[in-house]
């Protein structure tokens, strides 16, 4: 394991963040413009790789959510009367905005979550990217839909495509920019004002997009922003003035949410957990896939939902894939996330760092064999750090084998052949993303079709804005991205007339 030295972690990132626009702040976004927030909580901002708190932010009401949700209400009539081309310049606009704050949105998202610098400078281009695309859809909002009754053609019906009113956005503290844009934009293309709650460990980053679409002159009410804990996501979820609900985060808080939205009969999208697997296919080729290893299996220092934490090899490449796995994670950079070289920051918070090491303790009593890490103590004294760890001989019932760990920890798990790795990759609660690593890509995406999972990646992983991406089973309801992940945000009228044939 390499380390960038904690020395100077503290000055420099209090330096760092004292350069910031945003630090203690005490108004809430609502109605185009900061308004202080009516309640007098507050909730601390800890830099995860020193433990020091450098920001605060207020805790929104219920006076605050009613201010918020009636700004989205009175804004809903204007902002959907605008034709999706007018809507699409002004996100073209939003787009060159964010992308002129990469900077300081870069730092402050590293300072509230631990996400290596490296990561976080591409948050805003990748923003910006998602806006555009959306923005290049206006053409499908505006298209002419006119169907024929199959059975009656002199019934003619024209399909229309309405917003669907205001939405709660509601991201999670490991991408917090990018798990709000892949909700924003779509909304704002349909017509639809929103409100968005960040996760309370990273409140501060999303200001930037607020900024941003304020600056593009999106009309007041369109975007407004609270911060809060989970009671005050709770209470946006079931406000009555709420159309739609939008939650990235954990599957036990998303059922409780589809719960909610169950008994209110009111339209939700859930991108929650995953425990996704990389098939490791007998001609693999394992240069390249040392290439991609930390990217599409521990990214963001294992902290993205879709990631293959789940290696599985057959006998013959096992001891090389054990071997690959163990020298290219312990060879990565662990150390300041404010530093280029770095590939592993910490956990995000002291909580995720404590149940991390829990599932390490687990994998060690269960009998799984320490490759890389293990229990060793973090080089750091101060912050939540955990060391990057890979576990070989593990066996698919052990809990690290099951259950999402959220953190830097990689299991490889041996099959008897590819059908028993198939089954192995499909015995899970989950199924969100995967990977299926092999030389013959016709063979490859033979197996990838065998894996129950909503997205699979042929010898890497990546997202593509074009198409649909969401979880099966226990990973989520609904998709984001694409026609599909529009459609998400829009509800059909259809209009039936008589023709003349």
């Amino acid at each position: 394991m390499s380390t960038v030295s904690a020395t100077t972690f503290a000055d420099a990132h209090e330096d760092a963040a004292a350069g910031l626009p945003y630090r203690h702040v005490d108004d809430l976004f609502i109605d185009g413009d900061y308004r202080r927030a009516d309640g007098e909580g507050r909730i601390d901002v800890t830099d995860p790789a020193t433990g020091t708190v450098w920001a605060r932010v207020p805790v929104a009401s219920a006076g605050d959510i009613d201010h918020a949700v009636a700004a989205a209400r009175r804004a809903l009539p204007g902002w959907s009367g605008r034709s999706p081309s007018e809507r699409a310049q002004l996100m073209e606009a939003m787009a060159d905005a964010v992308e002129r704050r990469s900077d300081a949105l870069a730092v402050t998202n590293s300072l509230e979550n631990g996400s290596p610098i490296a990561e976080t400078r591409r948050a805003a281009s990748n923003a910006a990217g998602i806006l555009r695309y959306f923005a290049s859809l206006a053409p499908y909002l505006e298209r002419e839909d006119v169907r024929v009754a199959p059975l009656d053609p002199t019934v003619e019906t024209s399909v229309h495509r309405d917003p669907i009113g205001v939405c709660a956005l509601i991201a999670p503290w490991n991408f917090p920019i990018n798990l709000v844009v892949i909700k924003l934009a779509p909304a704002l293309i349909a017509g639809c004002p929103v409100v968005i709650k960040p996760a309370s460990p990273t409140p501060l980053s999303i200001r930037f997009i607020v900024d941003a679409a304020a600056e593009a002159g999106i009309p007041p009410g369109v975007v407004n922003l609270v911060t809060g804990d989970g009671a005050v996501g709770e209470r946006l979820v079931r406000h009555p003035g709420v159309d739609k609900v939008a939650f990235t985060g954990s599957t036990p808080v998303g059922r409780r949410i589809a719960a909610a939205c169950g008994e209110l009969l009111r339209p939700v999208t859930l991108e929650l957990g995953g425990k996704s697997s990389a098939i490791v296919l007998p001609d693999a080729d394992l240069d390249a896939m040392g290439s991609v290893l930390i990217r599409s299996c521990l990214r963001n220092t294992g902290q993205t939902c879709y990631i293959a934490t789940r290696l599985i090899a057959t006998p013959e490449r096992y001891d090389e894939v054990v071997a690959l796995a163990a020298a290219t994670v312990s060879g990565a950079v662990l150390g300041d996330p404010l530093d280029e070289r770095t590939v592993f920051g910490p956990v995000a918070t002291a909580a995720q760092r404590d149940i991390v090491r829990g599932f390490i303790d687990s994998g060690l009593a269960e009998g799984a064999r320490p490759v890389a890490g293990g229990d060793v103590p973090p080089p750091f004294a101060r912050g939540s750090w955990v060391v990057p760890t890979v576990f070989a001989d593990v066996e698919p019932g052990m809990r690290i084998a099951r259950e999402e760990i959220f953190g830097p920890v990689l299991t490889v798990i041996p099959a008897r052949d590819v059908d028993d790795a198939v089954g192995i990759a499909n015995a899970t609660e989950f199924g969100l993303g995967g990977i299926v690593f092999g030389a013959d890509p016709d063979r490859a995406f033979e197996v990838a079709r065998r894996v129950d999972t909503g997205s699979i990646g042929l010898g890497f992983f990546a997202s593509n804005h074009a198409a649909p991406f969401g979880g099966r089973h226990d990973s989520g309801l609904g998709v984001e991205y694409g026609i599909e992940g529009l459609n998400a945000y829009l509800t059909p009228q259809s209009v039936h007339r008589r023709r003349s044939v």
